[in-house]
């Protein structure tokens, strides 16, 4: 009996400590802001097709647009949750030898540009900005 409420205790403690994380605020500032791009525009063409990608002005440092498959489009914040006081002068940036992973310059942390998970040296995942698609040319990015 006693091994019993002892192992509930540590499952219980594992738990709480879990889920305290969670409730941590991200590091990076949600600015409000709300912008429509043109797909046809030249400077976004790498998003029409899935595995694209394209830099887009807004957020902190600059918005990145990954087109995940034909109908999912996910955008990060271009400031890195390891530079929450934005001291680094640059943003996140893809690696030259594999562009599904963004690198911090300043940190040398690495993040996932599929869906902004953390790959190296930081316990925070990238800010994720909503983004809807009317299905044609006109893609909105918006917090």
């Amino acid at each position: 009996m006693r091994l019993v409420k002892l192992q509930i205790f540590f499952v219980l403690l594992f738990l709480v400590s879990a889920s305290c994380k969670k409730n941590k605020n991200h590091p990076i500032a949600s600015i409000p802001f709300d912008i429509t791009i043109d797909l046809t525009l030249p400077s976004y063409t790498d998003l029409n097709g899935a595995g694209g990608w394209a830099y887009v002005n807004g957020g902190i440092k600059g918005i990145i647009v990954y087109r995940q498959s034909y109908d999912v489009f996910v955008a990060f914040e271009r400031q890195s949750p390891e530079d929450p006081d934005n001291a680094c002068s640059s943003g996140l940036i893809p690696n030259p030898d594999n562009f599904l992973q963004l690198d911090d310059p300043c940190s040398n942390a690495q993040f996932s540009l599929y869906d902004g998970s953390p790959i190296k040296d930081s316990e925070w995942g990238l800010r994720q900005y909503q983004v809807i698609w009317n299905g044609s040319n006109l893609l909105r990015i918006y917090n």
